[in-house]
């Protein structure tokens, strides 16, 4: 019987120029969720039904504000400008969650279970973007940078405990 060969640690090094393209593309996708979730959030916010979720609603837009503000520092400290390209798929997943809210108007426990769905799973994809982009960010040899994306994860992981705290009361027994 053969032994089976150890594993030696493998390690990926991208060259700094790929992984600045990757980081950059990345960041102007979460910026793009960030902004068009800005724009339609408050919209949700009118049509919830417990004060709970209204209350989450309005403090997770003024994060989202401030998150979008630490995204301009990072773009200053790159020195370039937000880009709208190749965010579709993101925005698809936002407008999709959107229309499944507006599919429940007409029973307000039923609307708000399923924007509580809809933010959590919103919410799930903007921490896995910053924590990935902050994993990335120490190659671009910039600590500010890190610090942002630090404090946007910290933020949007609030967000979800919050949103997933309220969830919980839909199914006290």
């Amino acid at each position: 019987m053969e032994t089976p060969a150890k594993e030696t640690p493998h390690t990926n090094v991208l060259n700094p120029e790929k992984l600045n393209r990757f980081f950059i593309t990345q960041l102007n996708r979460i910026y793009c969720a960030k902004s068009h979730l800005l724009e339609n959030l408050p919209q949700i916010g009118i049509h919830a039904h417990f004060r709970d979720l209204t209350f989450a609603i309005k403090e997770t837009v003024a994060d989202v504000e401030k998150q979008i503000a630490r995204m301009d520092e990072i773009f200053l400290l790159l020195e370039i400008k937000p880009a709208a390209e190749h965010c579709q798929g993101v925005i698809g997943i936002i407008e999709d969650a959107f229309s499944a809210i507006h599919k429940e108007a007409g029973d307000p426990e039923m609307r708000d279970l399923s924007i509580l769905f809809y933010l959590q799973n919103i919410e799930g994809i903007e921490m896995a973007s910053f924590k990935m982009l902050n994993m990335a960010a120490p190659k671009l040899d910039k600590k500010e940078i890190r610090q942002l994306l630090k404090e946007n994860f910290d933020e949007a992981s609030g967000d979800l405990a919050l949103l997933q705290h309220i969830t919980s009361t839909f199914f006290v027994v």
